[in-house]
């Protein structure tokens, strides 16, 4: 079942998914070598309480931690841990947000120091394909059409799309129908219709595109130990352009005034 949003559902939305983006914003002052991921799962738990939000994955499911944190060859649902982050690797924080009934979700993966030429260009261009799949999610089009702009932009340029994790619905529920996925063809799939609020969030490997799950039950990894990027973005389908609810706005703030 999917559900359409009301514009008073989609601005308390926007609040919670704009409380999301702040959230990975602060943790962006923290992200450096040497940092713990349990470090920035304690900053952004404090910020989201702060700020009257819940953190939306804190038990969801039984995951244990208040954010998601992917280190390197970790594709999604990293758990926060006492180990630090060294120079070199990459690190997706993806953060929920339950405020005002509605859940927001968002990811940025976060460079640690100075990373490879090859590494960075894998971030640029999956941060190029949420975008390229957003400007696909627009009323009459279908799923398979964002699905088909992303894939299209990472295997050109050398890189591999996860096929058995997606993107969802949000509102409500943190996981609504429907599934977005980030490979696909054009014209296939469910259409789209104005008020349907989705994240879309390629999860694109350096390497092949397996995957397998760690004995912790929660930990995504690549199967050849490649290393893997994740972006995510919650938006608003409507007639003319995606309206994006979250942002990388405070996040891109504060790495800007460190560069």
């Amino acid at each position: 079942m999917i559900y359409l949003k009301t514009e008073e559902e989609i601005e308390l939305m926007r609040n919670s998914n704009i409380l999301a983006s702040r959230t990975l914003g602060e943790i962006a002052k923290w992200i450096e070598p040497g940092v713990t991921t349990g470090k920035l799962n304690y900053i952004a738990e404090t910020f989201i309480r702060d700020h009257s939000g819940v953190p939306g994955f804190l038990n969801y499911k039984g995951f244990p931690k208040s954010i998601c944190t992917s280190v390197n060859e970790e594709v999604i649902h990293g758990i926060p841990s006492d180990n630090p982050l060294q120079e070199g690797d990459i690190v997706s924080v993806d953060c929920g947000v339950l405020l005002n009934g509605f859940f927001g979700d968002t990811a940025y993966t976060f460079e640690i120091g100075t990373i490879k030429p090859e590494i960075k260009k894998l971030l640029v261009t999956t941060k190029e394909a949420l975008y390229k799949g957003i400007a696909e999610a627009i009323e009459g089009k279908r799923l398979g059409d964002i699905g088909y702009a992303i894939q299209k932009h990472c295997e050109e340029q050398g890189f591999s799309v996860v096929r058995e994790m997606v993107g969802h619905g949000v509102g409500r529920e943190l996981h609504e129908d429907p599934s977005v996925a980030n490979y696909g063809r054009r014209g296939n799939g469910s259409k789209l219709a104005s008020g349907m609020v989705i994240a879309i969030e390629p999860m694109i490997n350096y390497g092949k595109k397996d995957i397998v799950q760690e004995t912790d039950g929660w930990t995504i990894r690549t199967t050849d130990k490649s290393v893997s990027a994740h972006f995510e973005h919650t938006v608003v389908i409507r007639k003319k352009e995606a309206e994006i609810l979250s942002s990388f706005k405070f996040i891109e703030e504060v790495l800007n005034l460190q560069s």
